[in-house]
């Protein structure tokens, strides 16, 4: 008889991807992936972004899945991994930035044209976007536990697990975050 997989616990697949089992990554990626591409793609404003690293993450997150605490939750865990490589994200493209200024303008990037984008997607679209890309202006510590507690909906006791902080520090900066967003679209 055959293991139904979708019925299995996080803890129990990881047990059997542990123990080789394909299947199990399959069904862990899949439980999981649209959680992290939502949770990326909010911090970087980019769904290509979004996509390599809801990759990374998953990549990540297999190759130490023997370091796994299976009496917590995955999803936390694999959140955890994917701010990690967002964090990641911004600091390389801070730095290739910084690297933009210092080239002669003749091998400088094209610039990015966003208003071809912006005229393809529908007015609720655009919206999304434009709060996406004020939510990615954000100092990180405020933008973490905005798109933790909003968009990926996790509690506060949550939020201050998978961040290492206080229950007190998570409202703190949800409020902070809140206000400085509606600063950032009201511009």
């Amino acid at each position: 008889m055959s293991l139904d997989l979708g019925a299995c616990s996080d803890g129990e697949l990881a047990a059997l991807a542990i123990g080789g089992r394909q299947g199990a990554y399959t069904e862990l990626m899949r439980r999981h992936r649209d959680a992290i591409f939502r949770f990326a793609r909010a911090h970087t404003a980019n769904d290509d972004a979004a996509l390599d690293i809801t990759q990374q993450t998953f990549i990540a997150g297999f190759a130490a899945l023997k370091r796994f605490d299976q009496s917590r939750p995955l999803k936390h865990w694999l959140t955890r991994i994917a701010l990690n490589k967002c964090r990641d994200w911004a600091r390389r493209r801070t730095v290739r930035a910084l690297f933009s200024f210092a080239t002669p303008l003749d091998n400088a990037p094209d610039p990015v044209d966003l208003s071809a984008d912006v005229e393809r997607v529908a007015s609720d679209r655009q919206e999304l976007a434009n709060v996406l890309a004020a939510m990615s202006g954000l100092p990180a510590k405020l933008k973490d536990v905005l798109v933790l507690r909003t968009v990926e909906g996790f509690s506060q006791t949550e939020t201050a697990a998978i961040l290492v902080i206080t229950e007190k520090a998570v409202e703190t900066r949800l409020h902070r975050a809140r206000n400085k967003l509606q600063e950032i679209l009201r511009g």
